[in-house]
């Protein structure tokens, strides 16, 4: 996502950066993982993470801390780092269809903290209402500053952390070579977060079981169904290893459609599944549908996408 320009602040040049801590009260793994990472792929329409994997999103600047449940919205922000408060935004609604958003105000509601010497962190998404710190206040690595919300662009629940050096986007995970990729020689982070090559690239609706390509150029995708068609949650991973875990589940108006697990027996690099369910004899209730796709490998969940229908 974009930065907003209101709270890019630059400061002098210094060597020594924050160490940083987990943003999210949550344990990686159990209730919350790393979704996207900053992309180190210089080339428009390219992208690839610190080590040089297909976890990031193109021009992407920061790392995506993201929560398994809407039921977890309101899960506290913490500061990374000690710091000075330099700015906050706490006005923009959770919306999760986005409207009105605009690249100046991607980040939603937000907060700017100063590390000293040029070193700035920037917590965007957080909840209307919740920030909870103010700007010239002193922070400790750990004190709340608000809570996930669903400001910005965003359409699920997570904190977009970026890490700032003197006003250019720096890789917590690669910070002496952002831009590049490879096996990283230091980081920035206290106790570095695990990672792993597997990830979901996309998940979503459609009507029937679609074939990869048609997930990959995004013609399965359904955005608004008919009440007599299936419902079908696909999900297609990326480096999927033998006996991960696959689980597909739907919810919508009338309860839980279904949740189906698929254990993944010798996977491609690329691997697509799908499930569904036809529409009941009186069709599908009107309103919103959520599916999830979560991907688990010995106990531990590793990736995780939300998708979206409406049934008019």
């Amino acid at each position: 996502m974009r930065l907003i320009p209101l709270l890019l602040l630059a400061t002098p040049a210094f060597a020594e950066p924050p160490r940083l801590a987990l943003p999210l009260a949550c344990e990686i793994g159990t209730d919350c993982y790393i979704e996207d990472y900053v992309d180190n792929d210089p080339n428009p329409g390219r992208q690839r993470d610190f080590a040089c994997g297909i976890n990031s999103r193109d021009a992407h600047k920061g790392t995506d801390f993201a929560l398994l449940s809407f039921d977890a919205l309101g899960t506290p922000v913490l500061a990374s780092a000690p710091g000075t408060v330099l700015r906050t935004r706490d006005a923009m609604p959770d919306d999760r269809l986005m409207r009105g958003v605009t690249d100046a105000k991607a980040c939603g509601n937000a907060v700017l903290i100063d590390h000293g010497e040029g070193w700035q962190t920037l917590y965007c998404h957080l909840k209307l209402g919740s920030v909870s710190v103010q700007p010239g206040q002193q922070v400790e690595t750990g004190t709340p500053l608000g809570q996930v919300g669903l400001s910005g662009q965003t359409n699920h629940p997570h904190v977009h952390l970026s890490v700032l050096h003197d006003g250019q986007t720096i890789d917590p995970f690669r910070p002496t070579a952002t831009g590049t990729c490879g096996e990283p020689s230091d980081t920035l982070w206290q106790s570095p977060p695990p990672y792993t090559k597997t990830g979901l690239v996309t998940a979503g609706f459609a009507d029937h079981v679609p074939t990869l390509d048609d997930v990959r150029d995004g013609s399965a995708r359904l955005d608004a169904g008919e009440t007599s068609q299936p419902l079908v949650v696909y999900a297609h991973a990326g480096y999927a290893e033998h006996g991960d875990l696959l689980e597909l589940r739907a919810e919508g108006p009338g309860g839980e459609l279904f949740d189906h697990s698929i254990v993944l027996k010798a996977p491609q690099v690329s691997t697509m599944r799908a499930y569904g369910r036809k529409a009941p004899p009186e069709g599908w209730p009107p309103g919103e549908y959520l599916g999830e796709a979560t991907l688990t490998r010995k106990g531990k969940i590793i990736a995780h996408r939300f998708a979206h229908v409406t049934i008019p």
